[in-house]
């Protein structure tokens, strides 16, 4: 198998699922509540990956560790998987902490948009 169709298999969801560039996709749509950005162009998503059990597994950090609205994203994407994948989970992490060097410059366009200053 070439690389490229290596990097094309290790992408898709099992069994019909979404693919991983899907799934981003997807959590574009998960905003977060103090900051008025998605999780993706936030930098809160530090990971994707299918288990063996084809259960998905989302890595994802907040802006602190202290924040109260983790309840909140994990509502929002639940909201936003559920139709397309059949099990997942948030795997909290929070190493390495999450820096304002994570957002993408989309995410600095979205937040300029927004009124700050970034």
């Amino acid at each position: 198998m070439s690389d490229s169709t290596e990097t094309a298999a290790a992408e898709q969801g099992p069994k019909g699922q979404a693919s991983l560039a899907e799934i981003e996709d997807l959590l574009k749509n998960v905003i977060d509540p103090e900051l008025g950005v998605n999780v993706v162009d936030l930098g809160l998503l530090y990971g994707l990956q299918y288990q063996d059990d084809d259960s998905l597994r989302l890595d994802m950090t907040l802006t602190t560790a202290a924040c109260p609205l983790q309840d909140v994203i994990e509502e929002q994407v639940a909201q936003n998987l559920s139709p397309t994948v059949d099990e997942w989970h948030v795997n909290w992490i929070w190493m390495p902490p999450w820096g304002p060097e994570r957002i993408t410059e989309d995410g600095r366009d979205q937040m300029r948009a927004l009124g700050f200053n970034i």
